[in-house]
């Protein structure tokens, strides 16, 4: 019996091909080149006339023969001229022969005239081909061209990327950009908040340290995890750290950068980052925006793109041929993963899915002391109060409130960043920065009751947010802010509180229209906010008596094109006119008490807006002292 193996090579494999066609290109590259140094540098050139200047030399009888080749005349002069080579330098040489084109035209008295000067008159065989001129100019051009078409075949197949490095350019190769495992690798003691993130990449970070503490026991630990949160909630951040805590190698690249014009780069880029990343296993490769590449296929009216689901395939089917043995963990980020393909989060590839929520109060506190370690605080800079203040930040927020802080506080000079810096760049960066353009005294006025409408009802109304603070500085797009801040970051808006918010949103627009008996378009923000309110209170949190907890798709965002025109509503053209009668309803409701309410206190109105006009900013304890007044008088 014999026991040797038979090994089948494939038909029509040459691994050669590549090679002998660079080889070829670089050969004919290289004979143009030295052609070109020889009649650059070749001595005895002869000089090249005009055959004006041709028939000049025969007058003057200084031509000692001539040979006629083709076109071409070649002669000898009896005596050799010198020729200036260059203007500049006026260097010279001396040349005893010429050579010149003749004329598509006949010129029957040459011969003659050669004759009559006693000049030897000699005749070569044409020995140029057709084909000369066509390998000198075009047979180049077309293996240049061919060239690219063969590398452009390979490419889409899949075959070349590998054995050319990447194809032409390196244009196949992974963009994406490596860290190798070090000691200054950022850890989990780097990332402030993200406890929960935390403990759940924990697992990973313990398989790609000791991976057979799992395997003996039958685990698999996940292919792939998918951080979705808003922007700025630290999802780079917190995978970094993850192979800093690994000591792992780390491949981090953006879901765009797979995307080129040619399709089947993307796949090319995509086979060699997890080539890569299994060579140096264990690794952590992360894919930022993936939904840039992820999302659901052929979706909306403009189809599907094929470059996009190429790569978006050859990224499932990496995630499908990953070994036991290999530990690669492939981590995503994405702030829309509503959008993504349904292939791509299933059991087995993108299976565990962690949400990166913004920071609460302890954790914000938390981030803040991260990103001042290194600046200079003043004493009176309260972390508590500037956790309570910054409600709705991210990580990238704060970070970006700190710098700007201390960008405030070096334009004034100061070597510590202080309490008022920060309030500042809060402003700054909420409201936008303070106009330079000022605004009429009549215009001032109006703006001062819209805040003092606003803030009033703030004041008055129960179970609404704390009154902070009522400027009419101009800001931004805004003439005016009334600020409120929450006790507590709420998670369940029961019906009276978004009622009671509605009211403060019209409480300008209310005043403006009691004081002066006319309505402006300062409210336009006001009334596109609480229309919103009220329409998802109506649509999607069933606070309506007359529909009911009932949940209507009316008013979400579909990012794309076409998908709500394929979709069927679910409710009725009576419906549908029952919900606008029912928006309309909550919004008129509101308004009447707060008519009521404001008009019971004109008094305080008035008081809020004349210290407005005058200080142009007020606190919280400055409107309590004026209704506290209010109260004795």
């Amino acid at each position: 019996m014999n026991n040797k193996k038979d090994i089948k090579v494939p038909l029509n494999n040459n691994p050669q091909r590549p090679s002998i066609i660079r080889f070829l290109i670089l050969a004919l590259i290289l004979w143009f080149i030295i052609n070109y140094i020889f009649n650059l540098f070749a001595e005895d050139k002869p000089l090249t006339v005009s055959y004006t200047k041709f028939k000049e030399f025969i007058q003057s009888d200084n031509v000692e023969e001539v040979t006629f080749s083709g076109d071409e005349i070649h002669g000898k002069f009896k005596h050799p001229i010198k020729q200036v080579l260059t203007t500049a330098d006026k260097d010279s040489a001396l040349f005893d022969a010429f050579t010149t084109i003749k004329p598509p035209l006949d010129d029957p008295q040459l011969l003659t005239t050669l004759e009559s000067k006693h000049i030897t008159i000699n005749a070569d065989e044409d020995n140029s081909f057709w084909w000369e001129p066509f390998l000198i100019t075009i047979l180049p051009f077309i293996l240049i061209i061919g060239f690219f078409i063969y590398l452009g075949n390979k490419m889409r197949k899949g075959g070349l990327s590998q054995r050319l490095g990447g194809g032409i350019f390196g244009i196949g190769n992974s963009k994406a950009k490596r860290y190798k495992a070090n000691r200054e690798s950022i850890t989990y003691d780097d990332v402030a908040g993200l406890e929960n993130a935390k403990k759940d990449l924990s697992e990973i970070v313990q398989y790609l340290k000791n991976p057979e503490k799992f395997t003996a026991l039958g685990a698999d630990i996940p292919k792939g995890v998918l951080l979705m949160g808003p922007p700025g909630t630290g999802k780079t951040l917190l995978a970094r750290a993850t192979a800093g805590e690994a000591h792992v190698s780390f491949f981090n690249i953006s879901g765009s950068e797979f995307i080129e014009m040619f399709v089947g780069v993307g796949a090319s880029r995509v086979r060699d980052m997890f080539h890569n990343a299994k060579e140096e296993a264990p690794s952590i490769i992360f894919i930022d925006e993936i939904d840039s590449i992820g999302r659901a296929r052929g979706s909306g009216l403009g189809g599907g793109h094929d470059e996009r689901e190429q790569t978006l395939n050859q990224i499932l089917s990496e995630m499908d041929g990953f070994e036991p043995h290999q530990s690669v963990v492939i981590i995503a980020a994405t702030n829309r993963p509503d959008v993504l393909d349904s292939a791509l989060i299933r059991p087995g590839r993108f299976d565990r899915q962690i949400t990166l929520d913004l920071p609460h109060k302890s954790a914000r506190k938390e981030i803040l002391k991260m990103h001042t370690k290194h600046v200079p605080l003043d004493d009176k800079v309260d972390f508590d109060n500037l956790a309570s203040r910054t409600v709705g930040f991210s990580g990238a927020d704060i970070k970006n409130l700190v710098n700007e802080a201390a960008l405030l506080a070096g334009r004034r000079n100061s070597h510590h960043v202080g309490k008022e810096d920060f309030e500042n760049a809060r402003d700054k960066i909420l409201l936008g920065a303070e106009r330079e353009d000022k605004i009429n005294e009549k215009e001032k006025k109006v703006v001062a009751i819209h805040e003092a409408g606003h803030a009033l009802v703030a004041m008055l109304i129960p179970d609404s947010d704390p009154l902070q603070k009522v400027t009419i500085i101009p800001r931004g797009r805004s003439l005016g802010v009334t600020e409120q801040l929450p006790e507590i970051e709420r998670h369940n808006l029961s019906k009276n509180y978004l009622l009671n918010r509605i009211a403060v949103m019209l409480g300008g627009r209310v005043a403006e229209k009691i004081v002066f008996k006319e309505i402006s378009n300062g409210a336009a923000s006001d009334l596109k906010q609480l229309t919103i309110l009220a329409r998802r209170m109506v649509c999607q949190w069933g606070m309506s008596d007359k529909l009911g907890p009932v949940y209507f798709k009316r008013g979400e965002e579909h990012l794309f094109l076409g998908r709500e025109i394929s979709q069927d509503k679910d409710f009725s053209e009576s419906t549908a006119r029952l919900i606008d009668e029912e928006i309309q309803s909550i919004i008129q409701g509101v308004e009447v008490k707060t008519t009521n309410l404001i008009n019971d206190h004109r008094y305080e109105l008035d008081r809020i807006s004349e210290e407005l006009l005058k200080h142009e900013t007020l606190d919280k304890e400055a409107i309590n002292k004026i209704l506290l007044d209010n109260q004795h008088h």
